[in-house]
């Protein structure tokens, strides 16, 4: 049960930023003994990893600021976030120390697609949130979420990583915050296409 919760957080929270949460595990699994990752997982600690993680991590950072270029970024991410969300549910699963589910390591395939499954709902509402932000606030929303989005990946990665029965928590609380930032945005649109009718 553990190790599903700290994958289905890692899943979530790449689903908001692909790169964060496979640079929390490569780093932890790197530094720490909080995560030991099996063999055929063994390349994500490695220094050629990490490095691409973090470039990549960067320029995401910096598309996703940028009204119009983050709806572009986030149509390629949608490949990107929910493969890397099976990752590093796969991972985790498989580095887990506390569940030893033999159901688990003999369906190894189930993690990967419960992670894709996660960081791809995930992805989704972040996708369709985004343009009703960006139409909502003039493209002023755009940094702002973004913002509020890497911080919620790192939060859900520490937490999925360091006190995964929270998880559940902060699963409700992302897919309500998703909702109520498109309702706003859309709101907003609203007032303002009404407005432009009456002028």
């Amino acid at each position: 049960m553990i190790a599903a919760l700290t994958g289905m957080g890692l899943s979530a929270a790449a689903g908001l930023n692909a790169y964060i949460p496979f640079l929390l595990v490569a780093l932890v699994a790197r530094f720490t003994d909080v995560l030991t990752l099996p063999q055929s997982y063994a390349w994500i600690e490695s220094w050629w990893a990490i490095g691409i993680g973090a470039l990549l991590l960067l320029t995401e950072v910096v598309l996703d600021k940028i009204p119009a270029v983050d709806t572009v970024n986030d149509a390629v991410q949608t490949f990107i976030r929910p493969s890397m969300g099976g990752l590093v549910f796969a991972a985790t699963s498989a580095a887990d120390q506390i569940d030893r589910s033999t159901w688990m390591t003999d369906h190894p395939w189930v993690g990967i697609a419960l992670g894709v499954v996660v960081s791809g709902l995930v992805h989704t509402g972040k996708t369709v949130a985004r343009p009703a932000i960006n139409a909502g606030t003039l493209g002023f929303g755009a940094p702002v979420a973004s913002t509020v989005e890497d911080g919620a990946s790192i939060g859900m990665s520490l937490v999925a990583v360091f006190l995964p029965v929270l998880v559940i928590v902060l699963l409700v609380a992302l897919a309500a915050l998703l909702v109520w930032l498109w309702r706003v945005a859309r709101r907003r649109r609203r007032r303002r296409d009404s407005r432009s009718a009456l002028a």
